[in-house]
């Protein structure tokens, strides 16, 4: 195939947007899929997709399009848009030559739609603005464009407008992306060299990764090696997404497709790896590709079986589901009070949300996960530096010189009369302002720097609800600065229960102690004798609760007599108490740790 013909691109843009709505119409236009096989956000294949309404994974499919008597191949990859899918967004864009911004007529540029903007530049790719949704009574095309040429400085005249659903405009934009989008510049017969840029695991064949050919081709049957892990195999079978699978006698330069490698284990074929022909006599060793950057996890959570039997489940699940989510990262963990499991890596919290329901879904899991957390850094006395994920790392106070926590630039739009309400949010959770820039009349673009782990809670939330759900927000980590940092502990009836310890800021430890007291207060079960339940910083007390004893009526058998009776049988009620809350042990119930960790 000839590379002057091939055009790489995907679609970036905020979420809700309508990417998956623009690639139906690409799809309908370009005869791909027949209309009676059609349905909405057909390249949204999981079913957790088609019921939330986003895009999780990217898909790439083949489109043939004709422009002026030419027969063209469309390689596009469909796009996450959420911030927590950045790393999906990134590694499409590794396979393309151009991108298509689409912004919404009615909501104008969101916070994510500068974001993938500035990867996709960051690639070099060229980029065709396209304001979608034009068909909606409320749009607002004019202002949109205005803030698509300040903001974004684009040219009035290379801004397209467009209606996904109604198709209006949308041929006009297959032309622009052959026009301006360049053609692939690879080597056709130098030798073989694709870059991973997915994966997913396949019970009869193993394990399929999907390559952009960058120099080369690659034929069926043909020995290939993985020049990251030096992993040789046979191809079982190669092709196209169209956007099912379809056969093909080979791959070359330019193209995208996918290769069966009959791998059995996930670790032998990683994203971001170079496949090239094996050739044993060459001259000179097959140069790999960049590949990616490595994926660097924001939230931290550790996911248990609810069934201990199920850990070798769960363990081969992780490996699997680790094939198409490269930004997940795990490694196992103990704890006593729960049993083995993995603590993961995620971008976020929708993130991590997503993972534990596939796990259910796909692999029919039922998981216990504990609250998310982020990375700490800690410089010892003696001069090492140690990253820590939970309190049980933390080395002891007296060998501690300081401690650090990730910080992250974060970046809102909202309609001006939201501003004071955003502000008050932020300057509450330890925001630093950094600028506010008006885009447009009504809309401002807010940029603080904020400690991630005042993110990644309920700042999502708090923000949508204060701003009428108008407000959208992306952040990326910036470094770690020193903090207070304390470790909070948790004693009951004097013994320090470590599975409860937490590391916060020292500001916000006495209400985080508070808040975990009076949940387990409600939680363990009432002893015969008092239980005392503290909040401990060090030696020093900063809250406390007490569940109250059982109290057994003795004197309920005594009749008739002078009180010295009944005096006598407290005071041996009393002594037995004491001598309980001596030696008695507090029972606490599994449930009840599993509770404390939830999220």
């Amino acid at each position: 195939m000839d590379q002057k013909f091939i055009r790489n691109f995907c679609i970036i843009a905020h979420i809700d947007h309508g990417k998956s709505t623009l690639a139906d119409r690409f799809l309908e236009m370009t005869g791909t899929v027949e209309k009676r096989l059609m349905h909405e956000q057909y390249l949204d294949t999981m079913e957790l997709e088609q019921e939330r309404g986003i895009t999780i994974k990217l898909q790439p499919v083949r489109m043939t399009y004709r422009l002026q008597t030419t027969d063209y191949i469309l390689n596009l990859i469909d796009t996450p848009g959420h911030v927590d899918f950045t790393y999906e967004v990134s590694r499409a864009l590794a396979a393309c030559e151009g991108a298509i911004l689409l912004v919404d007529a009615t909501q104008g540029i969101q916070a994510q739609t500068l974001a993938n903007l500035h990867l996709a530049q960051a690639q070099g790719l060229k980029i065709i603005p396209a304001i979608n949704k034009i068909d909606l009574p409320n749009a607002e095309v004019a202002r949109v464009t205005g803030e698509i040429v300040r903001l974004l400085g684009f040219k009035e005249q290379e801004v397209l407008h467009i209606s996904g659903k109604t198709g209006q405009g949308v041929s006009d934009l297959l032309g622009a992306v052959i026009e301006r989008i360049p053609y692939p510049m690879g080597d056709g017969h130098a030798p073989a060299r694709a870059l991973v840029f997915d994966s997913t695991y396949d019970k009869h064949r193993g394990v399929v990764v999907f390559v952009r050919m960058v120099d080369g081709s690659i034929s069926d049957r043909e020995q290939i090696v993985l020049l990251g892990t030096q992993s040789k195999t046979h191809v079982l079978e190669l092709g196209h997404f169209r956007p099912q699978f379809v056969k093909a006698a080979s791959l070359s330069a330019g193209e995208v497709g996918y290769i069966a490698t009959d791998f059995r284990e996930v670790s032998k074929a990683k994203v971001g790896d170079t496949i090239t022909t094996l050739n044993e006599g060459a001259e000179a060793p097959v140069k790999p590709l960049p590949g990616y950057r490595e994926v660097k996890p924001m939230v931290y959570a550790s996911f248990f079986p609810a069934s201990g039997a199920d850990y070798p489940k769960l363990r081969d699940a992780i490996g699997k589901l680790k094939l198409s989510d490269a930004a997940l990262s795990f490694e196992p963990v103990t704890v006593p009070a729960i049993g083995t499991g993995f603590r993961c890596g995620f971008l976020g919290l929708l993130h991590l949300d997503i993972v534990q329901e596939r796990f259910f879904r796909e692999y029919g899991l039922d998981l216990v996960v504990t609250s998310p957390t982020v990375e700490y850094r800690v410089v010892l006395k003696s001069g090492q530096e140690a990253a820590i994920h939970s309190a049980a790392e933390l080395p002891d106070p007296s060998h501690i010189e300081s401690m650090a926590e990730p910080w992250v630039k974060i970046e809102i739009i909202t309609p001006a009369q939201y501003l004071g309400s955003c502000m008050e949010l932020l300057n509450a959770r330890r925001g630093v302002q950094k600028n506010i820039e008006y885009g447009s009349e009504s809309r401002v673009l807010i940029t603080f720097e904020i400690p991630l782990a005042n993110v990644i809670v309920d700042f999502y939330d708090k923000l949508k609800s204060g701003t009428s759900g108008y407000a959208s927000m992306n952040y990326e980590f910036i470094d770690f600065r020193p903090s207070r940092l304390v470790k909070l502990d948790i004693m009951i009836a004097g013994e320090r229960v470590e599975a409860f310890s937490n590391v916060v800021f020292e500001d916000d430890s006495m209400k985080i102690g508070r808040d975990i007291l009076i949940k387990l207060k409600s939680l363990i079960p009432r002893h015969q004798f008092a239980i005392a339940l503290q909040a401990v910083i060090g030696g020093k007390v900063i809250a406390r609760e007490t569940i109250s004893a059982f109290r057994k009526d003795v004197t309920a058998g005594l009749y008739g007599g002078d009180d010295t009776r009944k005096k006598k049988v407290l005071e041996k009620q009393k002594k037995g108490k004491k001598r309980l809350r001596q030696f008695g042990r507090v029972s606490i119930p599994q449930e009840t740790f599993i509770e404390v960790f939830k999220r």
